[in-house]
């Protein structure tokens, strides 16, 4: 067997079970490991062919007679933000974003724990302890980042913290992998504010493209990924540009 062979990552199937976003459905996974000195570069291959990463696991939908999960990625130099968006980075402009170590600390876990107990307390993250939230965002052989999102504090501390995304930084962009923020500042639309601030982001490093994850027409807790246009989507075609959202 050459060297080659034995280095191709091997991928595996999981065995059917609900779909988390759309009710009556079942879901398969196709996964490979991300280990190695090669987890990098394969990182940022595997995002192009539409695969999502969780620690240590690359993996993308594989479900049998269902295509809805469709990967989602800005292209950031031809991004421009609508008015609504706007209205959001205004209303943040007293919020700083800073790149930080991922290293996860009690303070991000009494973020993240708010945020799961407000808005997915029956979801698949209800159940994470400190353990494994740590790993979560400790555990990988990528280059991942921690953005923290900090209100200003106007005599010079940290600020509080208000949110936080894991990221990972790619050959062609930035990942967003996971983010949570203070269930109890709707009115900032943080989820969305976490966004722009990483399109802009990868502007800065002189990169092509955020990378989204899935959007997944009918599920509405996915529905939001539509709205940042113009957007590539993965289809049988390759990355396909979408100018608008039913298009």
């Amino acid at each position: 067997m050459s060297i080659e062979r034995r280095n191709f990552p091997q991928f595996f199937i999981t065995a059917p079970s609900p779909c988390p976003y759309l009710a009556g459905r079942v879901e398969r996974k196709v996964f490979t490991h991300l280990v190695g000195h090669d987890a990098r570069s394969l990182n940022t291959q595997l995002s192009q062919g539409g695969f999502r990463r969780s620690q240590n696991i690359a993996y993308r939908p594989a479900c049998d007679g269902c295509a809805a999960c469709v990967s989602v990625r800005v292209p950031v130099n031809t991004f421009v933000p609508s008015r609504s968006f706007r209205r959001t980075l205004k209303a943040n402009s007293d919020i700083d974003g800073t790149v930080a170590k991922s290293q996860a600390t009690s303070e991000h876990y009494s973020l993240f724990r708010g945020y799961i107990d407000s808005r997915h307390s029956d979801g698949g993250m209800a159940d994470m302890t400190v353990l494994d939230f740590s790993a979560m965002v400790d555990d990988n052989f990528v280059d991942s980042r921690l953005v923290e999102y900090r209100v200003r504090d106007e005599e010079g501390g940290r600020g509080r913290l208000v949110g936080a995304v894991l990221i990972d930084i790619l050959g062609d962009g930035i990942s967003m992998i996971y983010s949570f923020y203070e269930p109890d500042e709707g009115e900032r639309s943080l989820g969305t504010f976490m966004i722009l601030d990483n399109i802009a982001r990868v502007k800065r490093l002189g990169l092509p493209y955020l990378y989204l994850g899935y959007w997944v027409r009918g599920s509405r807790k996915m529905d939001y990924k539509s709205r940042f246009l113009p957007q590539e989507r993965l289809t049988a075609e390759g990355w396909t540009l979408f100018r608008g959202p039913d298009r």
